[in-house]
C-alpha cells in the first residue's frame, strides 16, 4: 500500500480548501455524471501521480462527452483531504477515485455521508457497500526488471533504493531479487531505505551509496526519475518506475515497470455507468495489462535474455504462474513457500521478509 507523504510544496487548491476555501465550480450538465481524481502530487512527467494521471486521459479519451472529469493535484494526507472528498461529493461526482493510500481513512469517512457516491481508493485495504479498493501487481514488473538485471549485472551485486518498510516495497524487493536469481544464482540484492516515498535529494543518495558498495544495476520503490539519473552519472544500469523514465537516463534505462492505471479506470468507469459495479478489490497485473516491463534496451540487454523475459511474461500473462511460487527460500535458506505453492493474496499483503539473495534486515 503506498503510504505517501506529503510533498514539500502544496498547490493553490489544497491550500485554499486547508484554509477552509472550496474547489473552483465546475459547471456540466446534469445529465453527465462527474467523474473526480485526487492526486497527491503534481502529475509532472513522470512516476506515480503521472501514472495515474495518463491513466485519467485514457479513461476521458474512452468515454469522450459522456463524462466530465475533474482532478485536484497537491492534496495532502490528511485532513484536508477530507474537505476536497467531500466537496467533489457535494458537487455531485458520480465517481471519486482516491489514488494515495493514506487517503483512505478521510475518503472513507466522506462515503459513508455519500451513498449514492461511488468512492474508489488505490491500494487501501477497506470496504464499504459504496467503497472500494484497486491496485496493480508492480512486484510481477519487478521480477521481469530482476531477470533482465541477472544477465546485465557484471559484480552480481545489484541495488535497490526502498521508500518505507511495507509489505508493497518488501514484495518489489523479493520480485526484484527472485528474477535475478532466476537466471544467476550469484546475485545479491542490497537495499537502503530512504523513508520517503518522495525525496530527490535522499534518492540520488541512496543510489550513490548502492553504486559505491559496488552495485550495477538498480532499481526504485520511489517516485522521482533520480535513480536513473544518478545511475546514468555512474556509468551503470537502471530501470524507470511507474511511468517510462527512459528520458531521464536513457544510456542506463534497461527499461521500465510501468503501472497503467488506465486499465482499471475505464473498467471501473464503465461498470458504474451500467450499474454493474461490486466493491470487491481488484488486483490487477500482467494478466490484465495492468503492469509491464517496457520500452526495454536492446543493445544492453542480450538476445537470449529477451526471450528469458518474454517467456516469463506470458508465463505471468497466462495466470497459471506467479512470482511467489515455489519453491522459495528465506534469508536463512528455509523454504518459506513449498514447490507447488504460491503465496495467496492476503499472505502477499502482509510479506514481512526478505528472500533468500537480499542483503540486510528488514528496518524495525
Amino acid at each position: 500500500m503506498k503510504k505517501r507523504t506529503m510533498l514539500s510544496a502544496l498547490a493553490l487548491t489544497a491550500a485554499s480548501l486547508a484554509a477552509g476555501g472550496a474547489l473552483p465550480q465546475t459547471a456540466w450538465a446534469a445529465d453527465v455524471p462527474g467523474v473526480a481524481f485526487v492526486y497527491l502530487g503534481n502529475p509532472g512527467d513522470a512516476g506515480w501521480t503521472y501514472a495515474h494521471d495518463q491513466g485519467s486521459k485514457e479513461a476521458e479519451a474512452k468515454f469522450g462527452n459522456k463524462i466530465k472529469i475533474t482532478r485536484v493535484e497537491n492534496v495532502p494526507e490528511s485532513a484536508d483531504s477530507e474537505r476536497v472528498f467531500r466537496d467533489l461529493a457535494n458537487k455531485g461526482n458520480k465517481i471519486i477515485f482516491g489514488s494515495s493510500f493514506g487517503f483512505q481513512d478521510f475518503e472513507l469517512k466522506v462515503a459513508k455521508d455519500f451513498p449514492d457516491t461511488v468512492f474508489l481508493h488505490a491500494t487501501g485495504y477497506k470496504k464499504a457497500a459504496n467503497f472500494g479498493t484497486y491496485d496493480v501487481r508492480m512486484y510481477q514488473g519487478a521480477y521481469l526488471a530482476g531477470v533482465a538485471a541477472g544477465y546485465v549485472t557484471k559484480t552480481n551485486t545489484l541495488g535497490f533504493v526502498a521508500s518505507v518498510p511495507i509489505p508493497e516495497v518488501v514484495r518489489n524487493i523479493n520480485a526484484y531479487t527472485l528474477g535475478a536469481r532466476s537466471v544467476n544464482p550469484k546475485v545479491h540484492t542490497k537495499v537502503i531505505w530512504i523513508n520517503s516515498w518522495f525525496d530527490p535529494g535522499k534518492e540520488k543518495q541512496a543510489a550513490e551509496t548502492l553504486i559505491g558498495q559496488g552495485a550495477d544495476v538498480l532499481l526504485q520503490n520511489t517516485d522521482s526519475s533520480a535513480t536513473l539519473a544518478t545511475a546514468s552519472e555512474k556509468h551503470v544500469h537502471a530501470f524507470g518506475w511507474d511511468s517510462d523514465m527512459k528520458k531521464f537516463g536513457p544510456d542506463a534505462h534497461l527499461g521500465s515497470v510501468v503501472a497503467h492505471w488506465g486499465v482499471y479506470y475505464t473498467a471501473a468507469i464503465q461498470q458504474v455507468l451500467d450499474g454493474k459495479w461490486k466493491n470487491d478489490p481488484v488486483w490487477w497485473g500482467i494478466p490484465q495489462k495492468a503492469v509491464n516491463l517496457e520500452d526495454m534496451n536492446t543493445s544492453a540487454i542480450p538476445a537470449n535474455a529477451m526471450k528469458d523475459i518474454d517467456a516469463k511474461r506470458q508465463q505471468l500473462a497466462s495466470g497459471k504462474w506467479d512470482v511467489f511460487t515455489g519453491p522459495v527460500k528465506d534469508q536463512s535458506g528455509a523454504v518459506k513457500v513449498p514447490a507447488g505453492k504460491t503465496l495467496t493474496d492476503p499472505e502477499l499483503q502482509r510479506l514481512n521478509w526478505y528472500v533468500e539473495g537480499v542483503d540486510g534486515s528488514l528496518p524495525k
